[in-house]
């Protein structure tokens, strides 16, 4: 296996605008749905532009589609949290999972988020559709790292994954919370997923799909047709002519929220402007964060 690789620092593109929200639409009177795999994902890759909108008065809502039970444990005193580790409590992560539900927490009051809720909860559930696995959740569905340093599927997916449910039943979840949420704007992954994860990719398609969804109304819930979706960019690419955004975020509230993912995320006391998952290669820390139009139109006629 190479060493794994990252997304690198993003370019700015000609035309590139510094707001993710709707024309006209004061922060103040805005709604952001940001969807995420995991808890840490919000912080590493959207963390500067949330602690942006919720320091400018805007509703910031978190829907994260797994627990992260596949994660990996950094802290020797935990790592038997992480499934296969010596003195493991379950063989589906449910221990790390539960776990990281109080980093995220933590992570959710350092971003100013206005509130959160993982797939299967309240408003992010349709009942009319349920989780075929039979849990009412999703799994985090693992990861391994290729030949060519790019993420890929795990060896074992359990049926009770988030890759292993169809696109049609996790985008009617999200089309649920998009209906009671309202969106101005929804932000998620561009399709590569940032750099491969299958959860990633996957939330990328469900939320695309679900904010086709929410324009149809569903058990007494009313429709909703959200004005922009934005992808967080991964590589730049000079060919890829969709609408550029890039928000100048907030450093030390997204330094806050990756610090307090502790079993995913070192933040080297000697470098603050890089930081570590377990696999120990370095990252740019950084709150100016890039994303791409995948739906909407913004004035000028730019549109996805």
């Amino acid at each position: 296996m190479s060493t794994p690789r990252y997304p690198g620092a993003g370019t700015v593109t000609e035309g590139a605008v510094d707001s993710l929200l709707p024309a006209g639409r004061a922060p103040g009177d805005a709604r952001i749905l940001w969807v995420h795999a995991h808890p840490d994902d919000e912080s590493i890759a959207t963390g500067g532009s949330i602690a942006h909108y919720a320091h400018a008065g805007a509703t910031n809502v978190l829907l994260t589609m797994t627990r992260g039970e596949r994660g990996e444990v950094i802290p020797e005193p935990l790592r038997h949290l992480e499934v296969g580790q010596p003195g493991c409590p379950d063989t589906d992560g449910t221990a790390l999972g539960l776990y990281r539900v109080g980093e995220l927490d933590d992570a959710a009051a350092a971003l100013g988020l206005s509130d959160r809720f993982f797939a299967g909860e309240t408003p992010a559930v349709d009942e009319s559709v349920g989780f075929a696995n039979g849990l009412g959740r999703y799994l985090d569905s693992g990861m391994s790292w290729g030949d060519n340093g790019r993420a890929q599927p795990a060896e074992d997916v359990s049926s009770a994954a988030l890759t292993s449910a169809t696109e049609g039943e996790a985008a009617a979840h999200v089309a649920a919370a998009i209906r009671a949420v309202r969106p101005h704007a929804v932000v998620t992954y561009c399709d590569d997923g940032g750099y491969g994860h299958p959860d990633h990719v996957r939330t990328h398609h469900v939320t695309v799909l679900g904010v086709d969804q929410a324009m149809t109304p569903a058990r007494g819930a009313r429709a909703w047709d959200v004005a922009l979706v934005w992808g967080t960019e991964g590589e730049s690419d000079p060919a890829d002519q969709r609408q550029q955004a890039v928000i100048d975020g907030h450093l030390g509230a997204k330094r806050s929220a990756m610090a307090a993912h502790a079993t995913q995320i070192v933040l080297p006391d000697d470098d603050p402007g890089t930081f570590e998952l377990s696999n120990g290669v370095p990252q740019a820390l950084t709150a100016t964060e890039h994303y791409r139009l995948l739906r909407g139109e913004l004035p000028g006629g730019e549109s996805a």
